[in-house]
């Protein structure tokens, strides 16, 4: 495969394939372990992983490339392959999560600044030295009738431009993923609001890129979606795809290839909805696709349970979401399908 970041941009948003988010940290795969009663191990996490990367159906024509923890990154199948070879052995392009989470942000209570730029051309050289091709950093915005401020807004803006700069530099593409909080406290905004605050923060992400020297067309857009907080939801499903189309067309610049949305607190269905929607009735200057995490495999981890004996029931489960996330970003997905 070509090693141009434009063209490993391209390859990452695909027609009818999407981006698998399985670099969930220690704490929230433990988390998500606890659900299904399961102690959160190496080896558990590791089997976890690789029922999901050697689902081969939903992997070879549903899934673009797969973000993973440093752990995983570093990890063999059970078979002594690496997983990062078997990702590619399944036409998928290896990332990793780069940054070190969302930290309070002095100064501005209720906000917070993704800490994890020391370090970081080192752990990017490394990190393409073990097969990572792209690279994700989250900055988290806090949204309310009050937040954010613009200081919290500038400096995750700052930030992700340079992250993005030095993954560009190391011959890997960037995630660029601006997340205003759907799910956040008190989570009672409107829509208008998540609009108005998705915006401005877009708009200064770009404008810093801009200033970073971020060649656009080697890089991909991870935002949420224009929604109403979860606390508040009444927004219907064609409202929410004419808005964040609406958003997305006033502050991406078309040289973007793609964007790749996160689900975000949105249920499993929903997010494949608004995707499908999108696709189906409006006529867009880059692709626009998924990079979802828990709505793909919510439905593959219970069914598997962590027992050997359900690898294949997960793979199923994790091959049907695949594939409705896949029609939605051709716009073809149907309600009925769901049950099918």
């Amino acid at each position: 495969m070509s090693e141009r970041l434009e063209d490993i941009a391209a390859a990452m948003v695909s027609p009818g394939k999407g981006i698998l988010a399985a670099d969930e940290s220690s704490g929230t795969i433990k988390k998500r372990f606890d659900t299904i009663g399961l102690e959160s191990t190496e080896e558990n996490r590791r089997d976890y992983r690789e029922m999901l990367f050697r689902a081969d159906d939903a992997m070879k024509n549903c899934i673009s490339g797969v973000i993973l923890f440093d752990e995983t990154l570093r990890q063999k199948a059970a078979d002594g392959t690496p997983l990062a070879e078997v990702i590619r052995a399944a036409g998928a392009v290896p990332g990793i999560k780069v940054d070190a989470g969302a930290k309070p942000l002095p100064g501005f209570e209720g906000e917070t600044i993704t800490e994890g730029l020391d370090g970081l051309r080192d752990r990017l050289a490394e990190y393409h030295g073990l097969g990572a091709r792209f690279a994700k950093w989250r900055g988290v915005i806090s949204i309310s009738n009050d937040l954010p401020n613009w200081g919290a807004v500038k400096q995750n803006a700052q930030a992700l431009a340079r992250y993005a700069a030095l993954c560009q530099e190391a011959g890997i593409v960037p995630i660029v993923e601006p997340e205003v909080l759907m799910d956040g406290k008190p989570g009672d905004h409107s829509i208008d609001r998540c609009y108005e605050v998705t915006e401005w923060v877009l708009k200064s992400v770009f404008d810093e890129l801009y200033d970073a020297r971020v060649s656009l067309e080697g890089m991909v857009l991870k935002p949420n979606m224009i929604i109403d907080g979860k606390n508040a939801r009444k927004a219907s499903r064609e409202e929410v795809a004419e808005k964040t189309v609406r958003c997305l067309k006033a502050t991406v610049p078309a040289a973007v290839p793609g964007i790749a949305f996160l689900s975000g607190g949105q249920s499993d269905e929903e997010a494949t909805a608004h995707l499908s929607i999108m696709n189906a009735n409006y006529d867009m200057p880059w692709a626009l696709t998924f990079s979802y995490g828990r709505a793909l495999q919510a439905a593959a981890l219970k069914a598997w349970g962590g027992k050997k004996e359900n690898v294949a029931a997960g793979q199923r489960a994790f091959t049907h979401r695949a594939r409705m996330n896949s029609l939605a970003a051709t716009g073809e997905w149907k309600q009925a399908l769901e049950a099918a």
